[in-house]
């Protein structure tokens, strides 16, 4: 019979003891919704398992809710290089829970700071559950014998169907030869676990090294097998729903990695070969006999083969399986040494484990001696598995191709929107990357993973903080980081950037290649501005963010030497921001003909007078410089009345009245301001391009800053799809998951057609202003305009409506992803404006 997960904790052991109040403490801060004032605070200890001593915390609250959370630890001591990552182990654990379906506990935080309970440790969720310690599965039917096994093996293929590009996990580990690196490791760990005033080494472990070292398979070195690879896939590892037979939860990631997938399938057919436990070792079920309803090795095998879509491993079997003996060998060494230290997890269970280190050495021989353990081919799936093994998969593999690898017989990336790096590179489509826009890509979508999704809850304290206007500490740190990592003002389009290498190239710094972006076009930067705008924080960090990089633009473009070493050459380098101010509060600005504000010449200055608001970036403490858009001769022809000019916000006669706000949400502390201009007087060189120019500017401005937040939205599009079929996969109603409801599913459908629709939309609208220039874009740049904003509102209104009340808050990026996307049919020209234009040039087109 299966243990309650709850079953399994016990007293903490003394060795394993520290200080509780101040894990409370920590706690109370850095877990989300965590009590702060319980009637009731315990800690006790999971005693299952060897590897990072693992607590449960349980909280009462005031009204007698408990809450539980489960705690993760280095061991005291001394340890092994490498050994109990617990880092790695958040690392892992965060990206598959963020962005695949694949059943693993959410993660809270990560403590590195070893003087808060004595090491590094991680708060999880706690899944209530079943946790089957005997893969005998004594007291099940076998019905459900077989379920469960089969659960198995698609909770393993989901697991190596992981996207590590898409993910973040890219540079996890090494691909290339993991079986041959493995085992030089744990020969390593073995070593330093034996001899030298510890148990004595075993020469038939060294005869095994030999052996293994010399029968690598040759596809280890191929990508056929490369992945995430879990390192202990045993069913004691797997937490089950508490009835029914599916796996809910995927533990122990301590030798978690990149590498050759076959080892973690070895590792679950161990109970065919062995019998372990901490204090023995027998026979395995190929031996003793296979309980009823059980499938042998080979028929479950083949089912995970054929559920992860990899080859039939044949006569390679025999090593993996070797291996993975070898290995437990090697981490039941350490186990002993540790027990010997008095630091072993398990207590006094772990003081037979260094015989069960030699039986495991023993067993790995006799597998080797064996003329085959499979057969050469594989046997046949049945018509009922090869029947149910998709709707498995359909069921969990129910989201977007971007996190998730394609299953055999389940859907594909490209079915589900956003494809992969690969699929892309592979496809013959018209809007198709190059290498380098791929590289970058992943490199943008690992960075995202690793260091802004984590922080956003940062950001949105300090924002909602009384320190709303002051600039978090650790975004600059991120801002050299991404100028490290070469993803810096990838807007700026080639063209753009060889104009101003010819105007400022002997004052720019050794940085200059990066400082002017990577040579991109507008399509290319495209598949870059999407991944950005999953977050709100994002594209300020990599320095494209707006209004900056419109200002950057009109610098780039229109600017002359001295304007682009004062204004052009701070904005590049990330030092100061920016604001443009165009839109008066007396007049409808959406006609800028309309506009109120002076620029009058007086001597070798201008004098400007005005009110604006809407000033985006104005809040901001780094904001410097200020564009803005006024009338220089009220009795020129209608469009050529307006200029822009540059004006340093520090500038007497300039007062900042207010911070506005959207939906409630004022941005801090980048801000949008309203601002009043009392004879502000500025340079006379200070003017762009010359008097009468401003609606020049602002139409060569406006078409790739429009495009800009266009891409930006299909992003913010993609994590609400995301947050939606996630919460959809989880949530129950009347009975059934939403996923399994008929109105989510045409819903969701709809949706996905819809954001493709937008994509393609802005891609061939980016694609004809490379092409064709601005003004030949503007009819697809006002479609995209239109088109992306109202499938973003649509598709985060419905990734709302399936989160209920939590959409509404700011528990979720959802609200404020919907709300900077309402403000998207407004900002930029509103609908009307870009509808007109696309009606014109259509009854041109009829005209003709």
């Amino acid at each position: 019979m299966a243990s309650r997960t709850s079953d399994l904790v016990g007293r903490v052991h003394q060795a394993h003891s520290f200080d509780f109040d101040a894990l409370f403490r920590y706690a109370a801060v850095n877990v989300g919704g965590f009590p702060v004032s319980p009637s009731s605070f315990t800690v006790s200890q999971f005693g299952h398992g060897q590897s990072n001593p693992t607590f449960l915390m349980e909280v009462v609250g005031g009204g007698g809710s408990v809450k539980r959370y489960v705690v993760r630890k280095k061991p005291p001591g001394k340890l092994l290089q490498s050994a109990h990552a617990v880092d790695r182990e958040y690392q892992v654990l965060r990206a598959l829970g963020l962005h695949t379906q694949v059943p693993v506990p959410k993660v809270f935080c990560l403590c590195t700071d070893p003087s808060v309970i004595g090491t590094s440790f991680y708060i999880m969720e706690y899944l209530e559950g079943r946790i089957f310690l005997d893969p005998k599965l004594p007291g099940m039917t076998p019905d459900r014998r077989t379920a469960i096994y089969r659960a198995i093996s698609i909770a393993l293929a989901a697991l190596h169907h992981a996207d590590v590009d898409s993910i973040g996990l890219g540079k996890y580990g090494r691909r290339d030869n993991y079986c041959k690196r493995q085992t030089e490791r744990w020969a390593k760990q073995y070593i330093a676990s034996t001899g030298e005033g510890k148990p004595e080494g075993n020469p038939k472990m060294f005869d095994l090294i030999d052996w293994l070292r010399q029968h690598v398979p040759l596809e280890d070195s191929r990508a056929v097998t490369t992945g995430l690879v879990h390192g202990d896939f045993r069913i004691d590892n797997l937490v089950f729903h508490p009835t029914e037979d599916r796996v809910i939860g995927i533990l122990d990631w301590e030798l978690s990695t990149l590498g050759n997938q076959m080892c973690d399938v070895a590792t679950s057919c161990l109970p065919y070969i062995i019998d372990l436990e901490l204090d023995r070792l027998d026979e395995g079920f190929e031996v003793t006999g296979i309980p009823e309803g059980i499938p042998s090795q080979s028929e479950y095998l083949a089912e995970y083969c054929s559920a992860a879509g990899k080859p039939w491993p044949g006569s390679a079997w025999k090593f993996y399986v070797a291996f993975s003996l070898f290995r437990a060998a090697s981490i039941f060494a350490g186990i002993y040494s540790r027990w010997i230290m008095g630091n072993a997890s398990g207590g006094d269970r772990a003081k037979h484990t260094g015989r069960i280190a030699n039986s495991l050495i023993d067993r790995a021989w006799t597998v080797i001696e064996q003329k085959s353990l499979v057969p050469e081919h594989p046997p046949s799936v049945s018509e009922n598995i090869q029947a149910v093994l998709p709707l498995l998969c359909n069921k969990l593999f129910l989201t977007h191709g971007m996190r998730t690898k394609s299953l055999h017989s389940c859907p594909k990336a490209q079915d589900w929107g956003e494809a992969e790096d690969q699929s892309l590179s592979n496809s013959r489509g018209k809007f198709v990357p190059r290498k380098e826009v791929l590289e970058l890509r992943s490199r943008l979508i690992k960075f995202m993973e690793d260091h802004i999704y984590p922080m956003e809850d940062e950001f949105s304290k300090r924002a909602n903080s009384t320190l709303r206007w002051t600039v978090h500490p650790e975004e600059e740190r991120l801002k050299e980081l991404a100028k490290k990592e070469g993803l810096w003002n990838l807007f700026i389009p080639a063209d753009r950037a060889a104009r101003a290498r010819k105007l400022i190239s002997r004052i720019l710094s050794d940085d200059a290649p990066n400082l002017l972006g990577a040579g991109l076009s507008n399509l290319e930067y495209g598949f870059l501005c999407e991944i950005m705008g999953r977050s709100v924080w994002a594209p300020q960090l990599f320095n494209c963010g707006a209004p900056d990089t419109g200002n950057m633009e009109v610098l780039l473009r229109y600017g002359n030497k001295e304007q682009l070493h004062e204004w052009l050459i701070p904005l590049l380098e990330g030092k100061i921001r920016s604001g443009f101010s165009m839109t008066e509060p007396q007049v409808a600005s959406s006609d800028a003909t309309n506009i109120e504000c002076s620029i009058k010449r007086q001597g070798d200055s201008y004098i400007i007078n005005g009110k604006k608001w809407w000033t985006s970036g104005a809040m901001d403490p780094r904001c410097k410089l200020l564009i803005v858009m006024g009338k220089t001769d009220f009795t020129a022809p209608i469009h050529k009345q307006q200029s822009m000019i540059l004006v340093d916000i520090q500038t007497p006669g300039i007062h900042i009245k207010r911070p506005l706000t959207v939906f409630g949400f004022d941005d801090a502390p980048h801000g949008h301001a309203e601002i009043s201009f009392e004879n502000v007087c500025v340079p006379a060189t200070n003017i762009l391009l010359g008097e009468g120019r401003g609606f020049e500017i602002a139409q060569g401005r406006l078409g790739p800053g429009r495009l800009h937040h266009c891409m930006r939205l299909i992003g913010a599009a993609e994590r609400g799809m995301q947050l939606m079929v996630q919460r959809a996969l989880k949530r129950r109603v009347f009975g059934k998951l939403i996923a399994d409801q008929g109105s989510f599913l045409s819903d969701v459908a709809k949706c996905r057609v819809e954001l493709e629709q937008a994509r393609l939309l802005v891609l061939e609208a980016a694609n004809q202003l490379d092409r064709l220039g601005n003004k030949k874009a503007r009819g697809t740049i006002a479609m995209a305009k239109v088109a992306a904003p109202t499938m973003a509102l649509k598709v985060l209104d419905m990734a709302m409506q399936v989160h209920g009340a939590a959409g509404l808050s700011s528990d979720t990026v959802l609200a404020h992803l919907w709300a900077t996307a309402r403000t998207l049919r407004i900002a930029d020209g509103p609908d009307e404006v870009h509808l007109g234009t696309i009606a014109k040039l259509e009854l041109r087109r009829a005209k003709l």
